[in-house]
């Protein structure tokens, strides 16, 4: 693939991501539901996560610091929803 093309989807990817989390945070901000936090923090750790992807020689999502950044974004999401789900209110 043409590294130019890789870079920029990458790039839409981050945004993406990063537009998703500023969208969890106003929910959260009009509501206080902590499960709003947790997907905000999930999708802005994958920003985070996506964006160092552009800043690599070879970019490759295979490696295994990459799946441990998403499964943690993942915990956290299951976190958020085990405690609305379980939550004694």
């Amino acid at each position: 693939m043409n590294p130019l093309a890789e870079g920029y989807l990458i790039g839409i990817s981050a945004a993406a991501s990063l537009a998703v989390s500023a969208l969890f945070l106003k929910f959260w901000r009009r509501s206080r539901d902590q499960l709003f936090l947790a997907f905000s923090a999930a999708f802005f750790i994958e920003t985070v996560n996506r964006s160092t992807l552009l800043f690599v020689d070879r970019p490759n999502e295979a490696t295994r610091l990459y799946y441990l950044v998403r499964l943690i974004s993942f915990l956290i999401i299951l976190t958020g929803i085990l405690r609305k789900n379980f939550d004694p209110r």
